[in-house]
């Protein structure tokens, strides 16, 4: 387990916005992440006192952003930063998450490293619940 004190200096999310609390594991290609901020009323993706389901695509955005940063500095290098251009086959199971009692598990997968782009699969889960899953692009900075 790997704590945010660990790793939330090498992504650009501080404050309140670094929405994720610890790295379960990952390696390579996956990462397992931990968050209990959707409970928190000051989480910045609050409007009018609800967290609404689409903020499950930030956190995990957030989670391949850690991954990345991760990777990168296993190999004694520094990520470079990322722009999310597009989601896709994007599902939400539930409408609001703010009043769900437990941590969030939110996984990604890389698909593709290809130098200047990245993809990877996304999913969100409560209890073994799904509550969202999808596909992520991104460009990476050259």
């Amino acid at each position: 387990m790997l704590p945010k004190s660990d790793w939330q200096d090498l992504i650009p999310h501080q404050g309140t916005m670094c929405l994720l609390d610890a790295v379960a594991e990952y390696d390579a290609r996956r990462i397992h992440a931990i968050s209990a901020t959707h409970r928190d009323a000051q989480n910045p993706l609050r409007a009018n006192n609800r967290l609404h389901a689409v903020a499950l695509c930030e956190y995990g955005a957030q989670a391949m952003a850690v991954h990345g940063a991760l990777r990168a500095r296993a190999t004694g290098g520094q990520a470079r930063p990322g722009y999310l251009v597009s989601l896709r086959e994007v599902e939400l199971r539930i409408e609001y998450l703010d009043d769900l009692p437990d941590a969030l598990d939110v996984y990604a997968e890389q698909l593709l490293d290809a130098g200047g782009s990245l993809q990877y699969a996304f999913r969100v889960e409560h209890r073994g619940r799904v509550l969202a899953n999808g596909r992520a692009a991104v460009l990476v900075r050259i």
